[in-house]
């Protein structure tokens, strides 16, 4: 806000950030798409000595 030459305290700032923090995970919430129930992982892999092994 100073390089636009408006003195806001810190304090304000944080007050805004509350307010507009819960509008937005709102609006993202009603956005999000359900996800199921159970997932499962196949196969993991990890690198070991420049190899890869399944896990």
């Amino acid at each position: 806000m100073v390089e636009r030459g408006i003195d806001v305290d810190h304090s304000t700032v944080h007050r805004w950030a509350g307010k507009l923090l819960s509008v937005l995970e709102k609006a993202f919430r009603r956005r999000k798409r359900p996800v199921g129930k159970s997932w499962r992982v196949d196969e993991t892999y990890i690198k070991v000595k420049r190899q890869w092994k399944a896990v």
